[in-house]
């Protein structure tokens, strides 16, 4: 997209071949490396030193760092757990079927639901196990390094809840704005095998 932000997790083929082990722990690896992962991080370590989220952390290069550490801690934790380590268990595609057709009501559905539903590696829809329990692990972990005032249960079902929800808003925007700004973007035609 714009040549700058990454895509990884996105594909135009209805029919993909479903991938490799290896290839979902590449693409989680570049996920978590790409330079765009980190400028998101930056910017939402600011906005809760800004806002003082997670006050335990202080305020200050100190508790900007801890915010940093701990967003990308998440984004690590999460992409490897929810994109590759339980895909590749529960035999599930971590990436997101561009749909391009019908009603944009459908496509708005269609978007936000697979946030729980995803491909098999079979070619079949079933519910996103991956995505849910990645979430809901991702959450629990962060119990250990989140400031002590912000720990427990709460943290993490509301954590697990946002990250799921995230992933129906990105997936929203894979389906309505990244083609928009994608250079030699061609809608896949439908009628093609």
């Amino acid at each position: 997209m714009l040549g700058v932000i990454p895509n990884f997790y996105v594909t135009y083929v209805a029919e993909a071949a479903p991938l490799s082990s290896k290839q979902k722990f590449q693409l989680a690896w570049k996920t978590t490396i790409d330079p765009v992962t980190f400028a998101v991080t930056g910017a939402t370590a600011g906005f809760e030193q800004a806002t003082d989220f997670y006050s335990g952390y202080g305020q200050g290069a100190q508790g900007y760092g801890k915010r940093f550490g701990a967003s990308y801690a998440d984004t690590v934790i999460g992409t490897f757990i929810g994109g590759a380590i339980l895909p590749s268990l529960l035999k599930q595609d971590p990436r997101y079927f561009y749909k391009g057709t019908g009603t944009i009501r459908s496509r708005i559905l269609y978007s936000i639901a697979t946030a729980v539903i995803c491909k098999g590696d079979n070619g079949r829809w079933q519910a996103n196990y991956s995505n849910i329990a990645g979430s809901l692990a991702a959450s629990g972990i962060a119990n250990a390094y989140y400031p002590a005032s912000d720990r427990g249960a709460a943290l993490t079902l509301e954590s697990a809840l946002i990250g799921i929800g995230a992933t129906g808003a990105a997936d929203f925007l894979e389906e309505f704005v990244v083609p928009k700004l994608t250079p030699n973007f061609r809608r896949p035609d439908p009628s093609t095998p």
